[in-house]
């Protein structure tokens, strides 16, 4: 097949030729090249949610232990208050 010569060039769909076939094949080709990229960004964006999460974790406990050592603190200031007003 060929493209009509009344027709500006581009205006018609590309005949499938084996060029086509071949850009196919390229692209299949390209697209499998691209597979182990595509792994590597997905396995980095597993390890930067898994250190968001583990970040996330250590701050909560974190948070506990200081909010434990508050009301120790809120329960001995509460004991020397009564102590003395006792005496």
């Amino acid at each position: 097949m060929s493209v009509p010569t009344n027709e500006p060039v581009g205006s018609a769909t590309p005949n499938v030729t084996s060029i086509g076939a071949n850009d196919s094949r390229q692209n299949r080709t390209r697209e499998m090249q691209l597979i182990p990229e595509a792994l590597a960004r997905a396995h980095m964006h597993d390890r930067l949610r898994e250190a968001d999460a583990e970040r996330q974790a250590v701050r909560l406990v974190s948070a506990r232990r200081m909010q434990r050592r508050a009301e120790r603190a809120s329960m001995r200031a509460r004991r020397a208050l009564a102590m003395a007003v006792m005496h």
